[in-house]
């Protein structure tokens, strides 16, 4: 241990190597609940040469290196392990060229999401990728993760505004990635090997983005539904009606509920499920958009549709969704935010699923997501202090998590696998793919020094 602190800090500036036991404590969570580790050292890295360097040393001398952000991730990709160097590029976070003249922003990989999405807004452009820890996360943790957000639906995800990247390899090799062309076709798409890689395959150090104009109008409407699957017949309509909202979102009872506790916005509370709807784009096309949107809703069983008569009224809609998760996390110690994706044809059928394996379980489980892409949030409200109930959390995420394979899903569509979701990977993927997965990490990383053991074991 003394000899690491002592090679890293003649390596840089001694007081960006922490390894007193609150340090380590400290960085060796995420935000996944129940799930911790310890490393031997954290490095605050200042730049890629000093990125590099750490790599370089921990190379040479076989010692495992977990990249970091802001801590922000949901599987545990992030969570420090035994002998590790905590490799944190938080302090990377300098916004280093706004293009105008091609859409495209480069960015430091500790540049906080917001940060990019107020500069963008500032010049009347859209980043439009916004994970619900955009306020924390950053680009860097993003690309890893390959994040979503409310947006995904119109707009895709993090992978569809990456155009390049540097990265620093398992050898310490520095390399660039991609460019600012909208067209490149020549030889493999490297960049999109490490989006969704989780640190494991190397560590991004700067990410060129793409930007797109910023809509000159939004409207944001709040239907009400007695039963959920008249919210998911709305979902299908209004696609099948040839719309696509920027935002189409869903909270079940149980999530309603917390909501209105915690934000006392009026609520119905005796509904099944509410849908959060906005339409984007040119003024008149989004107000007819927002009427047949209403007017859907309404055909298909809504109990009641508003509309937000100015922004003020769309922000606070917009808050009965994006401060769900909050409001769930005040009702348990415990709070543990899953995701599955399944084809949107198939979500009230899973969310139903969800409630009966909560109910058979003995489990208090709020749902809510994105239910135009299909992608829900199951959160398990539990104590994890509390053995036996942790066991039945346990069985009802692989329950969850087999159904969601069986309709054609996948166990993760923003959260990454990490180390939760690790023992689901390959009979979600199959073993061909899961083979090919092993293969390129082997490739590029052969000493399997970056972030071992997550996502699979070699």
């Amino acid at each position: 241990m003394s000899n690491l602190v002592a090679d890293l800090s003649a390596l840089l500036d001694p007081a960006r190597v922490l390894h007193s036991r609150e340090d380590l404590l400290a960085y060796g969570y995420d935000g996944t609940a129940a799930m911790h580790g310890t490393g031997a050292a954290v490095v605050m890295a200042h730049t890629t040469a000093e990125v590099s360097a750490v790599i370089k040393y921990a190379a040479a001398n076989r010692i495992p290196v977990v990249g970091r952000g802001s801590g922000t991730g949901l599987s545990g990709g992030s969570l420090a392990i035994p002998g590790c160097i905590i490799l944190c590029l938080a302090q990377m976070d300098k916004v280093l060229e706004l293009d105008e003249k091609n859409l495209t922003v480069l960015v430091e990989a500790g540049t906080i999401t917001l940060t990019v999405s107020e500069l963008a807004d500032a010049n009347g452009l859209l980043y439009p990728p916004d994970p619900g820890s955009m306020k924390i996360s950053t680009i860097g943790g993003n690309v890893a993760e390959n994040s979503g957000g409310l947006r995904g639906l119109k707009y895709g995800i993090t992978r569809d505004y990456v155009m390049g990247m540097e990265v620093v390899l398992a050898d310490g090799t520095i390399v660039w990635l991609g460019n600012k062309c909208v067209k490149d076709v020549a030889g493999y798409s490297m960049k999109d090997i490490f989006i969704g890689s989780e640190g494991t395959l190397g560590i991004i150090t700067k990410v060129l983005l793409k930007l797109v104009p910023k809509p000159a109008a939004k409207k944001t409407l709040l239907a009400s539904f007695a039963r959920m699957d008249a919210a998911a017949e709305t979902v299908s309509a209004i696609i099948a009606a040839k719309i696509i909202p920027c935002t189409l979102e869903f909270l079940d009872r149980i999530t309603i509920k917390c909501v209105e506790d915690y934000t006392h916005i009026g609520l119905p509370l005796d509904a099944e499920a509410i849908l959060l709807m906005e339409a984007d784009g040119h003024p008149a096309a989004v107000e007819d958009q927002a009427l047949q949107m209403a007017d859907i809703a309404k055909a298909c069983g809504a109990t009641n549709v508003q509309i937000a008569r100015d922004a003020e009224e769309s922000v606070r809609l917009a808050s009965a969704r994006r401060t769900a998760f909050s409001a769930l996390a005040r009702v348990s110690p415990t709070t543990i935010l899953e995701d599955a994706t399944v084809p949107r044809s198939e979500l009230a059928k899973m969310i139903r699923f969800v409630q009966d394996v909560g109910a058979r379980h003995n489990l208090l489980i709020g749902t809510f997501g994105h239910m135009g892409d299909g992608n829900l949030h199951p959160t398990f409200l539990t104590d994890e202090k509390n053995g036996a109930e942790m066991v039945r959390v346990e069985l009802a995420m692989q329950e969850i998590f087999d159904y969601a394979v069986s309709l054609g899903g996948t166990i993760t569509g923003e959260h990454g696998v990490g180390l939760a979701k690790k023992p689901f990977l390959r009979k979600a993927i199959g073993e061909s793919s899961f083979a090919l997965m092993k293969q390129l990490k082997r490739a590029l990383d052969p000493h399997n020094i970056l972030n071992p053991g997550k996502i699979f074991d070699l």
